[in-house]
């Protein structure tokens, strides 16, 4: 049992064959859902990314199969195909497979590929959201998404194109001119070009930015710079992937909400026995 019979709801069963895409959140495991603590509990193999916090995976059935197929820039990885040819053939044996995907399945993440790979194999598929790191992150930085006073709108991109490259598809004038904040995944390496294209559009060079790497975890840091010397500041500071990039004026209330960090320096060592109490409980 997952919670007590006292909670009166009927928690979903998963049937051999099929295969459950989960969002695993951007880091923290107290982020991950209990519909995936569900899934895991039943999964007979366990197919995750690179960014899934090892805990989550101790979650798991004991006895389930692990498969790590993390996809990484720069270094050596499974091809997308092999992926979710893995998927339609661990799927075909009969096991119930839960795919674990960092973040959100559906942003940025490559889940909708998998998704359609699994459906147009005839596999059964089912599909539970995660916190993606353009909200989570923002959030444990002390960065609203949206907040009236600074910004009506705001806009989700990726720093790269599908072979790896600084997006050359993106109508850059459009999004310089047409949002109040963007939030930029996986921009840490291609930085240095988005600011140009955003400053040739019209962006400020004194616009706020924070980049904030290894969001959500007690390792997290978070950088507070301009448009205009951030790419300085993320060398000067050692700043590195992963990491999600927020530029608008609502990056300024970081100065009064900044909680996480804070957190963590009065709390060292918070996901030690505690985490494991709580999974023994589950």
């Amino acid at each position: 049992m997952l919670f007590s019979d006292r909670e009166n709801y009927r928690w979903p069963a998963f049937p051999p064959g099929l295969v459950w895409l989960i969002g695993a959140g951007p880091g923290d495991p107290g982020l991950f859902t209990l519909h995936g603590v569900n899934a895991l509990r039943q999964a007979d193999a366990i197919v995750y990314d690179a960014l899934v916090n090892s805990r989550i995976l101790d979650w798991g059935r004991c006895g389930a199969e692990r498969i790590y197929s993390g996809k990484r820039g720069g270094r050596p990885s499974p091809k997308q195909k092999d992926i979710s040819l893995k998927l339609i053939e661990l799927s075909r044996s009969g096991k119930r497979v839960a795919r674990l995907k960092g973040g959100d399945p559906f942003v940025f993440g490559r889940g909708g590929e998998e998704a359609l790979a699994l459906v147009h194999a005839g596999v059964q598929i089912r599909i539970t959201p995660g916190i993606t790191a353009g909200i989570g992150g923002l959030a444990y930085a002390g960065i609203p998404a949206t907040h009236r006073d600074t910004n009506q709108s705001i806009t989700f991109l990726t720093g790269h194109d599908k072979f790896g490259l600084a997006p050359t598809e993106v109508d850059w004038k459009a999004i310089a001119a047409g949002s109040d904040a963007l939030v930029i995944y996986m921009a840490v390496k291609h930085l240095f070009k988005i600011v140009d294209c955003l400053m040739e559009n019209g962006r400020s060079e004194h616009e706020p930015v924070a980049i904030i790497s290894n969001a959500t975890l007690p390792h997290q840091q978070t950088l507070v710079s301009t448009l205009g010397r951030v790419c300085e500041d993320m060398v000067r500071g050692e700043i590195s992937a992963p990491a999600i990039v927020c530029i608008g004026e609502n990056v300024l209330l970081r100065e009064t909400l900044l909680w996480a960090e804070r957190f963590w320096g009065e709390n060292p060592g918070m996901y030690g026995a505690d985490m494991e109490a709580v999974s023994r409980n589950w």
